[in-house]
């Protein structure tokens, strides 16, 4: 499936069940890696709008660039009336922004799906001089609890190309080609969802691997879930755990 369209059944449970970023990154940027409320910010597979609407909450400018039409609609109805808002169609490897346009880049959740040398190009060609880009994802944890690990073993189980996604590259190692030569910094943050069986069902057909209704792995992986949900509750709910990593630098 191309990548662009993976997620168009999925924006409802995108928009319901997926987490938010950790205050304490959004500060790094600013504190740190040089943002400024101020600044114009390319929000780069900017999806539903998560990221773009705690950028706009610091007072940046924000233009959005999506490529999926559904996910974009989704994204200016909630933030569409904000002035400091614009969402584009749109791509990394051609986002149709003017040369030297923006303060800095931050790419939330999406740099995987990326053509990396593509996106090189383009975003070295849209950032002002001495512009930063930022990679961040909130990366579940495979393993730590016996729920994250019961999790997994569904996903590989019943997911219809989760192996193959799953492998996003996204070490300091893999990702340190994509910056100019020692520029590349980076952090993490600690991050959960507490989540009942009807959050954590969302939750799980807001990823693009989950089969959807109709599939044949449908019916057993949700029932098996909902086995991993009691065994491993505690007050009607699990812990959803996450390591928010970020990128950055100058390209």
């Amino acid at each position: 499936m191309d990548s662009k369209e993976r997620f168009s059944s999925r924006v409802d449970a995108y928009v319901k069940y997926r987490p938010s970023y950790p205050a304490e990154a959004i500060s790094y940027l600013y504190d740190t890696a040089g943002f400024r409320p101020e600044d114009e910010i390319a929000d780069i597979g900017a999806g539903t709008g998560i990221f773009s609407k705690l950028l706009l909450a610091r007072g940046s400018r924000v233009i959005a660039i999506e490529p999926n039409q559904p996910m974009r609609e989704a994204a200016v109805q909630e933030l569409g009336h904000h002035a400091h808002y614009r969402a584009a169609s749109g791509a990394a490897e051609a986002t149709g922004l003017p040369d030297s346009s923006v303060d800095h880049i931050v790419c939330a959740q999406s740099f995987h799906w990326f053509d990396r040398g593509a996106a090189q190009l383009e975003f070295r060609r849209i950032l002002k001089p001495g512009g930063k880009a930022v990679l961040i994802w909130n990366s579940r944890l495979q393993e730590g609890t016996p729920f994250l690990e019961e999790y997994e073993q569904l996903l590989l189980a019943y997911g219809t190309d989760y192996e193959k996604v799953r492998h996003k590259n996204i070490s300091k190692e893999d990702l340190s080609s994509f910056f100019q030569p020692g520029k590349l910094r980076d952090a993490r943050f600690s991050m959960r969802q507490l989540l009942n069986l009807e959050e954590l069902g969302g939750r799980l057909q807001s990823s693009s691997y989950a089969p959807q209704a109709g599939h044949p792995n449908y019916e057993p992986m949700m029932a098996e879930l909902k086995k991993i949900f009691e065994r491993n509750q505690q007050n009607g709910v699990v812990s959803f755990d996450y390591e928010t990593e970020v990128f950055w630098g100058e390209v």
